[in-house]
């Protein structure tokens, strides 16, 4: 397992970073598309930070170069010699160089029970839509948002009261202790491919 190397995209608080390194993921780099708390818990603990920054790229509006900023973040990940892509809660969608350069080699989280609820907003449409059971899916990404083959799940209740906040919160606590398991499930069985190949 040391000898994959794992790479996490961020764009927010590092939260589930931090969940991944206390698990002992094998991350070596952290990037991010923009400046955040995440960025700074890599470089408390050595692990190397790149931040290749929207606003260089368009910024996000209608003007975002998303070809360019995904060949851009694709660089930085085969120059760092990267196995495996965890995106964290990153920001932005990748286009489909990332996804020819990694087959099958960038794992995602989504906080709802896929297929249901895809998207940005998979928290409030499940609320909307009255359910009594979401969760969390870590799936491996594709162009397609939401759409790669599911490895793993887990159910949360939704519960009388809730709001988009204490629901999505809840959800997050499952995600940290799933999405690490998951990432060295995978791991283990990419090393068993190699090993019988």
């Amino acid at each position: 397992m040391a000898g994959v190397r794992v790479a996490v995209l961020v764009s927010g608080t590092g939260s589930i970073l931090e969940a991944m390194l206390a698990e002992h993921v094998p991350v070596v780099l952290v990037l991010a598309d923009r400046p955040c708390r995440a960025v700074e818990i890599a470089d408390g603990v050595g692990i190397e930070s790149v931040v290749v920054d929207r606003r260089s790229f368009g910024g996000y509006g209608t003007a975002f170069d998303r070809l360019g900023f995904t060949r851009r973040v694709t660089a930085v990940l085969e120059d760092h010699a990267i196995d495996l892509v965890a995106m964290a809660g990153f920001g932005t969608v990748l286009d489909a160089p990332v996804h020819d350069a990694f087959p099958d080699r960038i794992l995602n989280t989504h906080p709802a029970l896929l297929p249901a609820f895809p998207g940005w907003h998979a928290v409030p449409e499940a609320l909307a839509a009255g359910v009594d059971v979401t969760g969390c899916t870590v799936h491996l990404a594709t162009v397609e948002v939401d759409a790669g083959r599911v490895l793993a799940q887990e159910e949360v209740h939704v519960l009388p009261g809730d709001t988009v906040e204490t629901l999505h919160e809840r959800i997050k606590q499952s995600e940290r202790q799933l999405y690490p398991r998951t990432i060295l499930a995978y791991i283990s069985s990419l090393e068993t491919q190699n090993s019988t190949t």
